[in-house]
């Protein structure tokens, strides 16, 4: 048998400690061809998103995908996030929460396995300078 990846648990359970203790979760995730967000949002290859439930609407945190509608300046957006992209997840009141090692999706794995009824993103097309690789290290996020 298969090992699972932890990450995926641990962000469902970093989330649920988060809204149990009336803070807003937050999540810092890395940026690529494979990560469906509002671009214009994005700086060096980064984001950091409101997943709390009054700024997402239908948050699912799969094995695979974190996907969730939400608004920027009045436009909904879908947002398909790889979970091996997400940084951090942590409270935006407190910053407490946890870093993660990036994992960068796999191309030939971005559609091989559709969990949900709802089709994941093709990917997006992006700049080249979208596409560097994820820097290693820790960051503080305040």
């Amino acid at each position: 048998m298969s090992q699972l990846n932890t990450k995926p648990y641990i962000l469902r359970a970093l989330y649920e400690w988060c809204t149990d203790s009336g803070y807003t979760p937050h999540i810092a995730v890395w940026v690529n061809e494979q990560t469906q967000v509002p671009m214009q949002y994005v700086h060096d290859n980064e984001i950091v998103l409101n997943v709390g439930a009054n700024a997402s609407h239908n948050l699912t945190i799969d094995n695979e995908w974190i996907h969730f509608s939400a608004r920027f300046n009045g436009q909904a957006e879908e947002i398909w996030i790889p979970v091996g992209h997400v940084k951090s997840l942590f409270a935006r009141e407190t910053g407490e929460g946890m870093a993660f090692e990036v994992v960068p999706l796999e191309k030939a794995s971005d559609h091989t396995e559709d969990t949900a009824d709802t089709e994941k993103p093709a990917g997006v097309s992006h700049s080249s300078k979208d596409k560097a690789a994820p820097k290693k290290g820790l960051k503080i996020i305040k």
